[in-house]
């Protein structure tokens, strides 16, 4: 079983033990999702499981939280599904329930998912109280799975309610621990490698593929585990498409190139756009849309602080770029919450201290072939922000410099 990309599993625990304080008696689920492997890339499972857990490579398992359960060795089970041979033959051997498993998982109970069914529906009927932790669905798509489930606790049993807690796991997750920063500082440094072998490599005729690799093979000289998500690399007209991934263009004399990509080192991603003079040098236009999204940047980083919502940061931005005329071609948000995925979850409320939220302004201009996003990431602090990406060039002289010495 793979567990915890390096972390202790005392971490897994600790967070756990925070969701059952936090129920207030209610029952709840959280599934880890089901599905074969696939044969391009990995399984992966729902991110607030691998939170409580660590485990990557259990399909079909299950976490019951019931924090009033009269044998506290109940109060937390890890449900995994039965052992086939047949199966493990083609998708690898899984391990038995033991005293090790329970050890190395930090759970004292462990059963089959074939006991849930009965376990779930006996405490139920003693709790009456049922709380959903998966984020709900939108209307036309289909309900969240410890919804679905609990539903037909419901239709078969009396006095047993139904509450929303869907909140609670976002609002864990958002706030990082000092663990948490330092994987992700590691992340961060693994990208500025990445971005720094861009900057010495980047030429006229070189195809948007090739910088890719370049980036990425940067972000495993610096460390990286893997990337955090599809890399964008686009060039001239490429730039002003928001989620460019084809990279299938060619990097002109004279274009700009924007490269939106970020290494995941074990369980955390950085998220990083740097946008580069393909030539080495910004020309004057070029460089006075450049200074105009570095002064948005600017702001929206100073507006992070705790407290203030994420639309206040957007505000502070975009105030900088309706003024310089550019209003409409900002044509998205100002940023998101980064941990475990690249688009983490968001909870309800202000940000808080231990967030960490990319800031990301952009504009682009089709008609002119110009695109211009930059990105960096936050960690908020009681003090204020503090820029976890500083390293990676993104003034015009520094980026200029930087590509200089190639």
């Amino acid at each position: 079983m793979n567990i915890g990309d390096g972390f202790p599993v005392r971490d897994f625990v600790a967070r756990r033990d925070r969701v059952l304080s936090s129920l207030d008696g209610a029952i709840g689920l959280v599934f880890a999702g089901d599905g074969p492997p696939p044969l391009s890339g990995f399984w992966e499972p729902d991110w607030n499981f691998y939170y409580l857990t660590g485990i990557r490579d259990e399909p079909g398992a299950v976490v019951l939280f019931d924090p009033r359960a009269e044998d506290p060795l109940r109060r937390c089970v890890l449900f995994l599904k039965p052992r086939n041979p047949e199966v493990e033959a083609w998708d690898g051997y899984r391990d038995p329930i033991s005293t090790a498993l329970k050890a190395q998982t930090g759970f004292d109970t462990v059963m089959r998912t074939t006991a849930l069914p009965r376990t779930l529906t006996t405490i139920a009927r003693r709790r009456g109280v049922l709380a959903c932790l998966h984020p709900f669905a939108v209307y036309d798509g289909p309900a969240s799975p410890d919804l679905a489930l609990f539903r037909k606790v419901v239709e078969r049993s009396v006095g047993i309610s139904i509450k929303d807690q869907t909140n609670l796991l976002p609002s864990l997750r958002a706030v990082k621990s000092a663990r948490e920063v330092r994987e992700m500082e590691r992340a961060v440094r693994a990208s500025a490698s990445g971005y720094r072998a861009a900057m010495r490599s980047i030429r006229p005729g070189m195809p948007e593929r090739e910088i890719q690799r370049v980036v990425e093979e940067g972000f495993r000289a610096g460390g990286a585990t893997g990337t955090g998500y599809n890399s964008i690399v686009g060039a001239g007209l490429n730039s002003t498409v928001l989620h460019y991934m084809a990279n299938s263009g060619v990097a002109k004399a004279g274009d700009l190139v924007l490269i939106d990509a970020g290494a995941r080192v074990g369980g955390y991603t950085a998220d990083v756009t740097r946008t580069l003079p393909v030539s080495g040098r910004f020309a004057a236009d070029q460089r006075e849309v450049y200074e105009v999204v570095l002064a948005a940047l600017e702001a929206g980083i100073r507006a992070c602080r705790p407290g203030v919502h994420m639309a206040a940061v957007d505000a502070a931005a975009r105030k900088v770029i309706d003024r310089a005329g550019y209003a409409d071609f900002f044509i998205h948000g100002i940023g998101h919450q980064l941990g475990i995925e690249v688009h983490d979850v968001t909870p309800d409320g202000p940000l808080k201290p231990g967030m960490i939220v990319t800031i990301e302004p952009g504009i682009y201009i089709p008609d002119q072939r110009l695109g211009i996003r930059i990105e960096d990431d936050v960690l908020l602090t009681r003090q204020g922000p503090r820029v976890l990406t500083s390293e990676i060039p993104k003034t015009v002289r520094a980026i200029e410099a930087a590509m200089k010495r190639r």
